[in-house]
């Protein structure tokens, strides 16, 4: 029994010296130095940044916001005063010129229609490019009296030849064309009629001054000579005689003379006049748009007001959308480019570059030189393609902004939108199917200039020369040039 029991002891030493053994060891493996500690926190070496290559269809476009306005924006305001019909006194020449009807906004403008009333008088809306400057009436001639003639005849009031001379068939004409809208053509005013009969009285003077000296003139030729009770006359007076006679000759025939000088100047004045003399359009009472029908895009004027100075802004029907893009984005683009115009609420309308740079500016209708059309709004992100579809838009600076103008046939969802803002989109360009890409920031342009792209591989960094293409969303079509390049290849964008 003690042989047992020692062996027993022997048995429970051993144990406990392999659990303190096992205990250090495993305390060891959980101790760590100093240095040990700070290594295991230190970050792993770095490494080169990569992407992998894709194969993929690209799509290159431009993209701006947009603003949707009424095409044509131009300042209205009148080229003279109106005229005074046949009234005189307060309201005759000379009369401050008041607003005694107001244009009314959003109105649409057709020609031969009345565009608003001064002193009482309409203001009419014609087709013409020669604008309004001076009265047309009796006597004037010129393109802008032609540019009438053609008006009238198309709104239905004959002329007669479209000479460009205003003779007494434009008269006529313009005389129905008044009465038609209700108002009287603009008449001879007082001063004109008392002008007139002056000169007319001017003619019957010197008429009978003429009639007076010949008359005269006729009865002194007639009057026999006084017969000599006596043959006593002496030379002398005999010749005293014959010299008076003849001076009086001479007196009588040069009062003749001027009399019918007179009378000569006297019809001269009065005919020169009488071809001034009848109906006229004044300068302020028609006004000539390039285009009609015309919309009353803002009045600035209300009934009242001076009818001086800028008094609204026209625009024409059609809508059109204002866009600005930078000027790297602007070099690609073109007129007659298609556009995708997309609402706020995703509807979609089709559009075309009609005009861009100067061409394209917002006309400046107001008179303090700001947009009359509002501003375009600001912000554009730009998908940039390939530059060599580009045609320059803008002269100058490369970086200003390039305004940009697009047309479009069928508003669709855009009638009625007009001020609203929207995306622009332009398609610039597009991959020959499905092409290599890679991210812009894995170009590399080496020292000779020729485009590279880094791979990773299994046994390092290689540099793989490649042609660049098209470019869209960050990415850019590559083909590789006397190396390898694949779909699946991981190329370098940073370290």
């Amino acid at each position: 029994m003690k042989h047992l029991s020692g062996r027993r002891q022997l048995g429970a030493l051993v144990g406990a010296v392999v659990l303190v053994g096992a205990g250090g060891w495993i305390a060891g493996t959980q101790v760590h130095s100093p240095a040990d500690a700070a290594a295991a926190h230190n970050a792993p070496k770095a490494g080169p940044v990569t992407v992998g290559v894709q194969r993929q269809s690209l799509i290159a476009t431009v993209v701006a916001n947009g603003s949707i306005e009424f095409a044509s924006p131009q300042p209205l305001s009148l080229a003279g005063p109106v005229g005074t019909g046949s009234s005189g006194g307060a309201a005759g020449e000379g009369a401050e010129q008041r607003v005694t009807k107001a244009p009314v906004a959003g109105a649409k403008i057709k020609e031969g229609d009345v565009l608003m009333a001064v002193n009482g008088r309409p203001v009419l809306a014609l087709s013409g490019r020669v604008p309004m400057y001076r009265a047309l009436g009796p006597g004037t001639s010129g393109d802008d009296v032609k540019q009438l003639q053609q008006a009238l005849r198309r709104i239905g009031f004959e002329p007669g030849a479209i000479s460009g001379n205003y003779g007494q068939g434009t008269a006529t004409a313009v005389t129905q064309w008044y009465a038609d809208k209700g108002y009287q053509a603009q008449q001879p005013s007082p001063d004109e009629q008392q002008q007139l009969g002056q000169l007319q009285q001017s003619v019957s003077s010197a008429q009978e001054t003429l009639l007076t000296m010949t008359g005269s003139e006729s009865t002194g030729g007639s009057q026999a000579a006084p017969k000599k009770d006596t043959d006593t006359e002496t030379d002398g007076d005999s010749n005293s005689n014959s010299n008076s006679n003849s001076n009086d000759g001479a007196i009588r025939k040069i009062q003749l003379e001027s009399a019918q000088k007179s009378l000569a100047l006297a019809n001269a004045a009065l005919s020169t006049y009488q071809t001034t003399y009848g109906t006229k359009v004044p300068a302020g009472e028609a006004v000539f748009f390039p285009k009609l029908p015309v919309r009353l895009d803002k009045v600035t004027v209300k009934t009242g007001d001076s009818a001086s100075g800028q008094i609204g802004t026209v625009t024409g029907s059609e809508l059109v959308v204002q866009a600005v893009v930078p000027g790297s984005d602007g070099e690609l683009l073109k007129k007659g480019m298609a556009v995708e115009l997309t609402t706020t609420g995703g509807e979609k309308a089709r559009g075309t570059v009609s005009a861009l740079g100067a061409d394209a500016a917002p006309s400046t209708a107001e008179g303090d030189g700001e947009q009359s059309t509002g501003e375009t709004s600001g912000g554009t992100e730009s998908e940039s393609g390939d530059a060599t579809t580009t045609e320059a838009p803008a002269a100058g600076d490369p970086s200003a902004p390039v305004p940009l103008r697009i047309s479009v046939p069928d508003p669709g969802p855009l009638a009625g939108q007009a001020g609203s803002s929207l995306k622009v989109t332009i398609k610039i360009g597009a991959s020959d199917g499905k092409v290599l890409t890679v991210p812009l920031a894995a170009i590399r342009t080496s020292a000779d200039g020729k485009a590279r792209v880094q791979v990773q591989r299994d046994s390092g960094v290689s540099d793989v020369q490649v042609t660049v293409g098209l470019s869209a969303a960050g990415l850019v079509e590559v083909k590789p040039v006397g190396g390898a390049l694949k779909q699946g290849d991981n190329v370098v964008v940073g370290k």
